[in-house]
């Protein structure tokens, strides 16, 4: 069920459909039934048999539309319903609670626990672009830091596996101890053990709190990364890692407020999350890069 981004109170839908433009609406032309094809013209080329069913219109393609007002808080459910993603990324990068509920609760969120497609692409994308920034920072790192590892020597498809594998280790780590840690601790809403749906106990709201829910909340909190992709334009020097330090920060902002909306744990409990699965990452990411003389580069 939809819930309202401002009040957190469930409502029935988002909006409502005043008038349609659907030029499927129209009745189709009556179908002559009283005499029936011979057999010579239904074996003409192009012919179409007068019995042919119609190919169904989609219900709606366009008209005008009214949002649904809260019987709580008297606003808007969703105002993001009628906003495109440009204002939807710009409000991301804004941290602010409305847009998270919006993608969480009314958008991306699902009753069967399954990860919408779009996650999935932007997990993919997300990782492909740590790879990147991962590998581009270590080769520009003094001569003296790597000269132990036969790293910059293999052919390049091994080096791009292997920070593939790096990359994909280090979030597998922070997202299962986040979903672990939520769970041992019982932050967010109850989980019904027959169903595993996730329902909140304040305002009986459904909650995508489940293991996949927290999954999608950290991918969604994470677009910040796809800033750097402004090195691939505008070269500059990033010897010290100020750059790659400072969106490390902002990623683990939104990731806090993102798990802080999920879970209604508060800021204290969300940052809790946050911590473990960045130690978690961290440990990982030093544990595989040590084995190729590379621990020194973190």
């Amino acid at each position: 069920m939809p819930i309202c981004i401002e009040c957190r109170y469930p409502v029935s839908r988002l909006y409502h459909v005043l008038h349609s433009g659907n030029a499927g609406s129209r009745k189709p032309p009556p179908i002559n039934r009283s005499t029936k094809p011979t057999q010579s013209n239904a074996t003409k080329k192009g012919d179409v048999p007068a019995r042919t069913k119609p190919k169904p219109a989609p219900a709606v393609l366009g008209g005008d539309v009214r949002l649904t007002q809260c019987p709580r808080c008297k606003r808007f459910a969703d105002k993001y319903v009628e906003h495109d993603y440009v204002v939807l990324f710009i409000d991301l990068v804004l941290v602010k609670p409305q847009v998270y509920r919006h993608l969480l609760f009314n958008r991306l969120g699902r009753d069967d626990d399954e990860l919408d497609p779009s996650i999935t692409r932007l997990g993919a994308l997300l990782l492909l672009f740590d790879v990147y920034l991962t590998w581009s920072r270590i080769e520009t790192l003094p001569f003296h830091l790597t000269a132990s590892s036969p790293m910059p020597h293999l052919p390049i498809l091994l080096q791009y596996a292997f920070y593939l594998l790096l990359c994909a280790a280090t979030t597998a780590g922070q997202h299962l101890t986040i979903r672990w840690l939520a769970r041992i601790t019982g932050l967010g809403a109850r989980i019904d053990n027959e169903t595993g749906d996730s329902w909140r106990d304040k305002d009986e709201t459904c909650a995508r709190s489940t293991p996949n829910g927290i999954s999608m909340a950290l991918f969604v909190s994470s677009c910040m990364k796809l800033f750097p992709i402004l090195m691939v334009v505008w070269k500059y020097d990033d010897a010290g890692g100020s750059v790659g330090r400072g969106v490390e920060w902002a990623v683990a902002v939104q990731n806090l407020e993102a798990l802080r909306i999920l879970l209604e744990c508060g800021y204290v409990g969300a940052a809790g999350l946050v911590g473990a699965g960045w130690v978690v990452r961290r440990a990982v990411a030093r544990l595989i890069m040590s084995s190729v003389g590379l621990g020194e580069c973190l």
